[in-house]
């Protein structure tokens, strides 16, 4: 009978422990196939409890796109061991996937789990190479409270809330997208209207709605949503009794109003936990978001920053993702090589330079510059030269010789800026304090001449296109455009069609045919496809990037 009395205390201890939030044992996770790299049970906090991931991904060297899988289970139960099968496909199509823990309710109430989350992506980051993590592609995933708390990610990352103290504090816990499942979004409407949201969101919260609103607004995902969200997929079925598809509905409604990337995938007659082929349409489905969010092509470019940091730096687009940096003095010209090299102008040396692919100097020119802004290796080796305080443009042997030169008060005292040879053989010097860009043939005469209205507005360069017209960069305000011979303006980026550019300098154009618009005063670069839509935007903070090169 005492036997039987303890064994009976036992039990209910505990089920009185598993009840107020003591994380049970992980279950056996499935079998992990041998082409697969696993790290099992790896701690990434242990603020209140220890808290651990699993990582799974390719057995290939490099950075990959990475994703966090949050598991569901109403914030007090579920198994990161669920997300397991998902890794595994995600590792195959190249991703690094880590499945997470976090702490349960009611033992650990709000905010919680959601600094778990955060400090896991802070992990994730600060053990990049380790686990051969993409830092500057991570994406959140997860279903019912796991995407609640993917959401939170996703719209909480670009400011400090919280970040609690699980370590890493100088990593970002900012994802670069989040694909969730019928995560709720507003708790202030979920009473009455979910099956469990009465039992499950007090333990979670703290306190029922009509105790402490305050700290369920505080919980809801839809009151962060901000125009610097994160891009967002929301699959949800439309006959949810535990998540309202209206909570999702909610969510694209308010992104797209902040003007935030976001889509919706409803799929009708399905509940809540997908089944059958309402499962395989929504892992579809997630799987094709990640893909365009994370593994889209990248392109390499280079800006020139005139600004404080006064560097070449080599980023990738539109992530910004930066690869390396080379000192430039805060000049304005940039170019890259064909052998996988740089060129650039040094103005404040006098000088311009050529580093190797290895950023490595291995040519410098020349005795006798005075401000050298702009910079050109030609296709017969030569090296183009514009002068602007000497008020001369130059070609160089590559043993530094001058076999050609084009020299005149017009373009001198820093009234010139980018000067560079055509296709034809001509060159375009831009004299930026008239608003003029004029055309040189080789014996030196002007043969073509684009002329502002207004000669107050600067005319930073020209680039003749493959079609004959020139593409131009203009300020005050700022605008970018193509011309055609008789100087008529056949398209234009700018106020005309809703971009408020401070002052266009460097522009290009991408191997897609769109095009790429430095806004020097604005400190941004937009790419803009052929109907004048905005495609992607980069901000640079501190950078005032006076040029800007597409390496192809």
């Amino acid at each position: 009978m005492m036997a039987m009395r303890i064994r009976l205390i036992t039990m209910t201890l505990a089920a009185t422990l598993a009840a107020f939030g003591q994380q049970r044992p992980q279950p056996a996770p499935p079998q992990i196939p041998d082409d697969i790299q696993a790290d099992l049970n790896v701690v990434y906090s242990r603020v209140g409890e220890a808290v651990a991931m699993d990582v799974l991904r390719p057995k290939t060297a490099g950075a990959n796109p990475t994703i966090v899988a949050i598991h569901g289970g109403g914030f007090r139960a579920g198994s990161r061991n669920s997300y397991i099968p998902l890794c595994i496909k995600m590792a195959r199509k190249g991703y690094t996937c880590a499945t997470v823990s976090y702490r349960f309710a009611p033992r650990h109430q709000f905010p919680a789990p959601v600094e778990d989350v955060k400090a896991a992506v802070r992990f994730l980051r600060a053990n990049a190479a380790k686990y051969n993590v993409d830092p500057d592609r991570i994406g959140a995933t997860g279903g019912s409270a796991g995407g609640h708390l993917a959401l939170m990610l996703g719209l909480t990352g670009a400011t400090k809330l919280f970040e609690g103290t699980g370590g890493n504090p100088e990593q970002s816990s900012q994802v670069q997208c989040v694909a969730e499942y019928y995560g709720p979004t507003d708790f202030t409407q979920s009473y009455g209207k979910s099956v469990d949201a009465a039992e499950v969101l007090p333990m979670f919260i703290g306190n029922d709605l009509q105790h402490n609103r305050e700290a369920h607004l505080k919980a809801s995902p839809l009151f962060y949503v901000t125009p610097m969200s994160s891009p967002i997929l929301a699959i949800h079925g439309d006959k949810d009794a535990y998540v309202a598809v209206e909570q999702s509905v909610w969510l694209a409604d308010k992104m797209r109003a902040a003007g935030v990337p976001v889509e919706l995938e409803i799929i009708p007659g399905a509940g809540h936990g997908f089944k059958g082929a309402d499962a395989e349409k929504a892992e579809a489905r997630l799987m094709a978001y990640f893909d365009k969010q994370l593994k889209a092509k990248e392109q390499l470019i280079l800006i020139s920053d005139h600004g404080p940091k006064k560097e070449v730096v080599a980023m990738m687009w539109p992530s910004g993702r930066q690869l390396w940096t080379v000192p430039n003095g805060g000049s304005h010209d940039v170019q890259a090589l064909p052998n996988g090299g740089t060129l650039f102008s040094y103005a404040s040396q006098h000088k311009v330079v050529e580093v190797d692919k290895n950023q490595k100097e291995v040519w410098t020119c020349c005795d006798g510059l005075d401000h050298p802004l702009a910079a050109q290796r030609l296709p017969n080796g030569n090296t183009l030269i514009g002068d602007a305080k000497a008020g001369r443009v130059i070609e160089v042997t590559p043993d530094k010789k001058v076999v050609w030169e084009y020299k005149s008060d017009d373009i001198g005292n820093m009234r010139s800026r980018n000067s560079n040879r055509t296709p034809e053989g001509t060159t375009l010097i831009a004299v930026e304090a008239v608003g003029k860009l004029i055309e040189v043939d080789k014996d030196g005469k002007i043969i073509w001449t684009y002329q502002t209205a207004d000669t107050k507005r600067r005319l930073y360069v020209g680039h003749r296109l493959p079609n004959g017209n020139t593409m131009i960069s203009l300020s005050d305000p700022g605008e970018a455009i193509e011309v055609d011979k008789s100087g008529k303006t056949l398209r234009s980026v700018g106020p005309s069609n809703g971009f408020a550019f401070g002052w266009t300098s460097g522009i290009d154009v991408l191997p897609n045919g769109n095009w790429l618009i430095n806004d020097y005063t604005g400190r941004r670069l937009v790419e803009v496809d052929k109907f004048n839509n905005l495609v992607n935007e980069l901000r640079f903070g501190p950078r005032t990037v006076a040029s800007i090169a597409v390496v192809r």
